[in-house]
C-alpha cells in the first residue's frame, strides 16, 4: 500500500508475524482516549462482524480496573489483559486493546498476524476526554501523565501499526468511513504489509480528532 500523508506509521507488520489476510482480526490500538472503543464498534458494525473489547472483558471477568491496578498492581493486570487479547483474536471480528496493552510482549507476539489500526490523538482533544477520569496511571498527573506514557508508547505503537488514523477533531462517521475503506482494500492488497494513512486526505494524517468516548484501561 502506498504511504499517503505525513502521519503514516513507518513500521509494517510485527516481527515476524504471519502474513495477513482478509479474514484476519482487526486490532484498534492507541493511547487512552483516542476513541478505540467507539471507532471498533462502528467498523465492526459496518463490516458485519463481530467485536471485542477487551477491557470490558477483563471488568466483566475481574472487576473494576483500578481496583485490579491497586489490589494487584498493573504486571498482573497486563497478565489477564493478555489472556483477554488472545482469546478476542481466537473469536476475530474488530478488537479494541487498551493503550498499554501494546507494552506487554505476550501481547505483541499475540497481535502477530492481525490487522493493526493506529488511532492517534491530539493533546488538546484528549484533555476533554479524559477530564476527571480514573484510570490508575492518570490518578495524578491528569495531561501531563497523558502526554509522558503517550511518548513513551509511540515507538511501539508506530512498529506495530499498518495504518493510522488520527481522531482528535473530526466526525467519528469520517473516521469510521476511513477505517472501513483502508481494511477493504487491504483485504484486496493483503500481501504488502507497509504502513499507511487511512486516506489519501491531509485529515488522515494530521493530528486532527473526533468526539468520542473514552476506554477504561490506561
Amino acid at each position: 500500500m502506498s504511504r499517503n500523508g505525513g502521519g503514516a506509521a513507518p513500521g509494517g507488520a510485527p516481527s515476524g508475524g504471519a502474513a495477513r489476510g482478509p479474514a484476519a482480526p482487526v486490532v484498534v490500538i492507541g493511547p487512552m482516549g483516542a476513541g478505540k472503543s467507539s471507532v471498533g464498534k462502528r467498523v465492526a458494525k459496518a463490516l458485519g462482524v463481530p467485536f471485542t473489547d477487551t477491557d470490558r472483558v477483563i471488568v466483566r471477568e475481574h472487576g473494576p480496573i483500578p481496583g485490579i491496578f491497586s489490589d494487584r498492581g498493573e504486571p498482573a493486570f497486563r497478565a489477564l489483559e493478555a489472556d483477554a487479547v488472545r482469546t478476542a483474536l481466537g473469536t476475530g471480528g474488530v478488537i479494541a486493546v487498551g493503550g498499554g496493552a501494546v507494552t506487554h510482549a505476550a501481547t505483541r507476539e499475540a497481535l502477530s498476524g492481525a490487522r493493526i489500526v493506529l488511532l492517534t490523538v491530539s493533546p488538546e482533544a484528549v484533555a476533554e476526554r479524559i477530564a476527571g477520569s480514573d484510570r490508575p496511571l492518570l490518578a495524578n498527573g491528569g495531561i501531563d501523565a497523558w502526554q509522558t506514557i503517550m511518548d513513551e508508547r509511540a515507538a511501539t505503537y508506530a512498529e506495530l501499526a499498518h495504518v493510522v488514523v488520527d481522531t482528535s477533531r473530526r466526525p467519528m462517521s469520517r473516521v469510521v468511513d476511513e477505517v472501513v475503506t483502508w481494511l477493504r482494500s487491504d483485504s484486496s492488497a493483503s500481501g504488502d504489509s507497509s504502513a499507511s494513512s487511512a486516506s489519501g486526505d491531509s485529515g488522515a494524517s494530521r493530528r486532527d480528532d473526533t468526539s468520542t468516548t473514552t476506554e477504561g484501561a490506561p
